[in-house]
């Protein structure tokens, strides 16, 4: 790969206490801050477990030096940062109303259209029709003659 900076790639998990102050002045953290995500294998390697902040928890009035993704120079960015921009998943959205409200209004709307349905199946409404008036001779369907 003709792009490939060495440094875009986390080093391995840090052992010893040195190592992990290493690591934190790499991601431009304090030690006491630090935190590297779990050596499970997934191969995050020394890269810091920070916390999930959505775009849309972000000041959009701070002087960002990156607006367009509300993020600083040199400031280390989550793990699954695609999936938190502002265009995306919001991590502390709150819903307007409870689970429990929503599911209440959608069954009571789709038990009212099934209940109107079930009481409404035997009274048929519709536009009563007469057959259909083709022309024979010798029946005459309508005259233009005066009723009596």
């Amino acid at each position: 790969m003709p792009d490939w900076n060495k440094d875009y790639k986390p080093g391995p998990y840090p052992v010893t206490q040195k190592e992990r102050d290493a690591a934190a002045k790499k991601y431009g953290l304090l030690p006491a801050e630090y935190e590297p995500y779990p050596d499970d294998g997934l191969g995050y390697g020394d890269y810091p477990k920070l916390p999930a902040i959505s775009g849309d928890d972000k000041d959009p009035y701070y002087p960002w030096d990156f607006p367009e993704h509300k993020r600083n120079f040199n400031e280390p960015i989550h793990v699954h940062a695609d999936m938190y921009g502002e265009d995306r998943y919001n991590v502390s959205f709150r819903p307007r109303f409870s689970l429990l409200y929503m599911w209440t209004c959608f069954l009571g709307v789709v038990g009212g259209f099934f209940a109107v349905y079930y009481f409404m199946e035997d009274k048929k409404m519709f536009r009563p029709v007469v057959p259909k008036q083709y022309y024979r001779p010798g029946v005459v369907h309508y005259t233009f003659e005066p009723a009596e």
